[in-house]
This record gives structure tokens, C-alpha cells and sequence, in this order.
């Protein structure tokens, strides 16, 4: 554990926190996409399997349940409890396209050729892209409210944290795992457009509005 780690996994939880609470709070899912909540619950549990089998701390394992049950908790509350307010016209982009090309990679490139190792990998691969039809849906309607662009941001910041632990670990440990590391430059990248409006927007008190 390192610093940047910690901040990692502390703006990856803010991250699910306000996405609960501007789900609960208004009632309402409009502007979240159910399908990027999908996505990372898939993320999440082939990734955590090894919570039945492998203990490392207590840590670790609270985080673990958190993030499996929270991403499951939101899933319930976008397809059930407030359905009616779930925006499935805007929601379109089709999840397949990034399931199946996440799965071929894990099959193909990992480290070892086991059930654990290739969900671990896949779950990688998958997280890489998995914000695509969150970042489509905004793209879609043009703008996104102030919390979900709050909700993105500390999403983004997570990863962009989890960079620098590697590099960290790099230098600190000799550690490297370049599957890691590489499907988190792309999903770091793939906020880069946002981080931007959001810094010249959203922190200026102006709504997030995307250029047509």
C-alpha cells in the first residue's frame, strides 16, 4: 500500500458514493448509464472470485465487497427501483462490442493460462472500456448534470491515481505489470477530453455542455 493507491481506491469509492447519492437523493437514474453499471459489475466480480479463495487483509477485503456490492446495488436501482426514470433511448451503445474483444485479449494476452488468471485479465481489459457508453450517453444528449460529471471525475481521478502507484511500485519494488499498466493509460486517456471541460466548466460553476 502507498499513497497513491490509497488516494486511488478513496476517489474510486467518492466516485460510487456519488453516484448512489444522486441516484437516491432526486430519485431518479436519468443521465446514467445502466449499461457502464453493467459493465463494472462484470469488471468487479471476475476480478474478486479470489475474495472465496485468497485472503490478503482486511482492507482488501472490505473494498472488495464494497465495490462488488455497490455496482450491483446501482444495477438494482437502474433497472428496478427507479426504472421509469432510466433513459434507455439515449443508453445505446451496444456492450457486446467491448465484452467479446475483452474477452479474446485475456484469452490471448495474460500471464498465465488459468480460470483466475484470464478473469483477472479480462476484468482488466474490460475496465479499460467500460466508462465508453457512460461517455457515449453524454455525447449523446449534448451535456450532463454537475453531479455526474462530479461522479466521472473522481472516476477518472482513480485511475489516473492507479498510474502513478505503478510507476511508484516501479521504482519503489521493481514491480511491473505492463497489462495493468497499459489498460490504464487507455482508460486515462479515454477521460482526457472530459477532464478538460470539466476543469474549464464544471469547476467554473457552468454545466457540462459537450461541443456538437
Amino acid at each position: 500500500m502507498n499513497i497513491f493507491r490509497l488516494t486511488g481506491d478513496i476517489a474510486h469509492l467518492t466516485a460510487i458514493i456519488i453516484l448512489l447519492l444522486k441516484i437516491w437523493k432526486t430519485r431518479s437514474c436519468s443521465g446514467v448509464s445502466g449499461k457502464s453499471q453493467i459493465l463494472f459489475s462484470l469488471v468487479y466480480i471476475t476480478r474478486y472470485l479470489d475474495l472465496f479463495t485468497n485472503f490478503v487483509s482486511l482492507y482488501n477485503t472490505f473494498m472488495k465487497i464494497i465495490f462488488m456490492a455497490s455496482s450491483l446495488g446501482t444495477v438494482y436501482l437502474i433497472y428496478h427501483k427507479f426504472k421509469v426514470t432510466y433513459d434507455r433511448q439515449a443508453d445505446t451503445f451496444r456492450m457486446e462490442f467491448l465484452i467479446i474483444p475483452a474477452a479474446i485479449l485475456s484469452l490471448l494476452i495474460r500471464h498465465e493460462f488459468t480460470v483466475m488468471e484470464v478473469l483477472w485479465t479480462f476484468s482488466i481489459y474490460l475496465e479499460a472500456v467500460a466508462i465508453l457508453p457512460q461517455l457515449f450517453m453524454v455525447s449523446k444528449t449534448g451535456e450532463a448534470e454537475t453531479i455526474t460529471a462530479h461522479y466521472l471525475f473522481a472516476l477518472g481521478s482513480y485511475r489516473g491515481l492507479y498510474l502513478l502507484n505503478w510507476i511508484w511500485r516501479y521504482y519503489s519494488e521493481s514491480f511491473i505489470d505492463w497489462i495493468a499498466i497499459i489498460a490504464g493509460v487507455v482508460q486515462t486517456v479515454l477521460y482526457c477530453d472530459f477532464f478538460y471541460l470539466y476543469v474549464t466548466r464544471v469547476l467554473h460553476g457552468r454545466r457540462l455542455r459537450l461541443p456538437a
